[in-house]
Formats: C-alpha cells, sequence, structure tokens
C-alpha cells in the first residue's frame, strides 16, 4: 500500500517514470500512523509511466469484463437528473458501445473524509467537522464512512460505520500540528477503500488549506496509484483564502486539488471563507446522490492492453447543451490493493 508524495511549491507534474518510492505509512487504527508494509511501487497495469494521453487528462484503471462509470450531467450549472437509458451515448477511442446496464437511484456510497489536521488549520477544523457532519447526515443512511485526520502523517480516527456519532468522535481528534502530507493520506484512504468498503461506488472527501510538504510520493504518483485501483472519485474542498499562502503556492495548491478531483469525476471547491464550507458540503452530498450508473463491455478483447479512452454525452429533446462529467479513461486490467496493516 502507498500513501505519500511531495508536490510542494514544485512546477506542474512530469509525465516521466518516477524512482522507486521509499516505504510510505498504511492506515491503522487507533491513532497509529499509517505505514506500508510492501514498499511496492506503484506502477500502471502495464508497466507504463503515468502519463496524459494526447495531453487531455490522466487515465483510470479499471476491470474490462464490464466498465462501470459514475456520471454527473449538468445543463448548465443546474444538475440534470430525469434522464433515461437512451439519452445516453458512451464512446471507447471514438467507438460506441452498447450499454449493457443503468442506474438512477440513490446508491449507497464508502465514503473516506479525509481532513487537513495540520498547525493552519487549528481554527478552521470546527467548521470542517461540521461540514463534513452534515455531509453525511445528508447521504444515504445506508452509506459508510471512515475518517482520517492528517498532517505530516495520516491517523485513522474512526473505522467504516454509519454512525454519526462515531464520526463525529472521529473528527474531533484536533492536534492541528506539523505539515502536510496531502497525498499520503489520500493514496492510503484510497488503497482502504479498495481493500475494506463494502459498498462498490466509492468516494474520498479531501478537506485542506495548503499544498503537500510532507509526502513522500509525487502527485503524478498519487494520481496513478488511484488509477491503478479504478478510483475512487475524489472531491476536494481547498481552503486557499486568506494571506498565510504565497500567490504561488496558492496556485500549485489548487492545480493539485484540481487535478486530483477532474481526473477521477470529481469536484474541487474553492470557498472565499470558512461560511461557505457547509454549502460546499451539502453540494457534494447532492452531486454523490444524483449520479447515473453506466455500465458497458468493451468492444474491444479483454487481452487487447492499452488505455481506453472513455467520453459520454447525453441528449434529450427539450433540453439544451449538457455536459457529463465522469472519468476519462481506463486500463484494461488492475491490481487488488493490500488491506492495511494493523499496528502490532
Amino acid at each position: 500500500m502507498f500513501s505519500t508524495l511531495t508536490l510542494g511549491a514544485q512546477q506542474a507534474p512530469k509525465p516521466t517514470a518516477p524512482a522507486v518510492p521509499p516505504q510510505a505509512p498504511p492506515l491503522t487504527v487507533d491513532r497509529d500512523p499509517v505505514r506500508s508494509p510492501d514498499g511496492e511501487q506503484p506502477t500502471s497495469v502495464t508497466g507504463e509511466p503515468l502519463h496524459k494521453e494526447g495531453g487531455e487528462g490522466y487515465v483510470l484503471h479499471t476491470n474490462v469484463e464490464e466498465v462501470v462509470l459514475n456520471a454527473t450531467v449538468l445543463e448548465g450549472s443546474q444538475l440534470v437528473q430525469t434522464l433515461k437509458r437512451e439519452n445516453f451515448q458512451v464512446f471507447e477511442d471514438g467507438v460506441k458501445q452498447n450499454i449493457i446496464s443503468f442506474q438512477h437511484t440513490d446508491l449507497p456510497v464508502s465514503i473516506g473524509l479525509v481532513v487537513d489536521n495540520s498547525g493552519s488549520m487549528s481554527k478552521k477544523r470546527p467548521a470542517v467537522n461540521k461540514a463534513a457532519l452534515d455531509l453525511v447526515e445528508a447521504s444515504n443512511p445506508e452509506d459508510e464512512a471512515f475518517v482520517v485526520n492528517f498532517s505530516d502523517e495520516a491517523y485513522i480516527d474512526q473505522e467504516f460505520t454509519s454512525n454519526v456519532n462515531k464520526l463525529r468522535d472521529g473528527l474531533s481528534h484536533i492536534e492541528s500540528r506539523g505539515g502536510t502530507a496531502l497525498y499520503d493520506a489520500v493514496v492510503a484512504s484510497a488503497d482502504k477503500l479498495v481493500a475494506d468498503a463494502k459498498r462498490p461506488k466509492q468516494v474520498l472527501v479531501l478537506i485542506t488549506d495548503g499544498e503537500d510538504n510532507a509526502s513522500t510520493l509525487t502527485l503524478d504518483q498519487t494520481i496513478r496509484r488511484v488509477q491503478e485501483l479504478s478510483g475512487p472519485v475524489i472531491y476536494t474542498i481547498g481552503l486557499l483564502f486568506g494571506d498565510e499562502m504565497s500567490h504561488a503556492e496558492v496556485r500549485h495548491a489548487r492545480r493539485a486539488l484540481d487535478l486530483l478531483s477532474n481526473e477521477t469525476g470529481g469536484i474541487a471547491f474553492f470557498p472565499k471563507s470558512m461560511e461557505q464550507v457547509d454549502e460546499i458540503a451539502a453540494e457534494v452530498a447532492r452531486d454523490i446522490r444524483s449520479q447515473y450508473t453506466i455500465g458497458y463491455h468493451s468492444s474491444k478483447p479483454t487481452s487487447e492492453p492499452g488505455f481506453r479512452r472513455v467520453n459520454v454525452t447525453a441528449e434529450a429533446q427539450g433540453m439544451g447543451r449538457m455536459t457529463v462529467r465522469t472519468r476519462t479513461g481506463y486500463f484494461p486490467a488492475t491490481r487488488v490493493a493490500k488491506k492495511p496493516a494493523q499496528r502490532k
């Protein structure tokens, strides 16, 4: 399992193969820091470096037996929730695919609440915790969630539960100190979702007020690891207002959060004040519960390797131009994530 990366004030990540990283911390229970037991390099399933296809976006990996897409449809800025299967078209590498499954129901979700606990967050945590709990309470009652608080290390402070009081207790571990190992927390949390989640639909909600300055992997490696796990969808909330950061630091932090969200089918939010965070949490809950789930079998043989670009369009009589937000593609294979180690 992997759980770290560094961006700091670097330039935009380069699509090159990274050096083998050191062992990185896995999610463990009872305030034990995240540790990676295997020290394994987060390579792509094809052995290729993380890259952008045609300069348009990072790619995701999934099992080719059935490609499942969680899609949000917008007409302008308004969610569209009245579409049928026949309103959608799915293309893989430009070839129209046959949709074999379609749902537009409020499916239960496994959610990771991943919250920055670094020193700069001390005064922001009460409002952040309230927003995170409001998000859970606005979600499907059959959802399950876990809590990860991170500074220079990532800790799981509440295992999967549907009990809001237990999640509140997990979020109450406020020890705001140290740096920001954001990428460590993202990757360890994604690994945990694949290893332990009961729901096939999986989401990370990441809340931070800065750029990564304490991880051991790069942004490229983080995105690649999430891709190898076929998700989850990542929603990010960047509390980048105030004068604690330079313009360059804000720009780098914003770009990293945009990439984490956009390439997984999520959204990056950048409120201008703490008063907006609760409203954003409600929007995230609404977005999750309003998605269409579309499945198809690829027209390509399973044995054919390589990246497969996915594009989804939607049209309906009487509707204007609609945009569909979902992941951008996949590789026809994946590795199974190892379960997080428990500290003895």
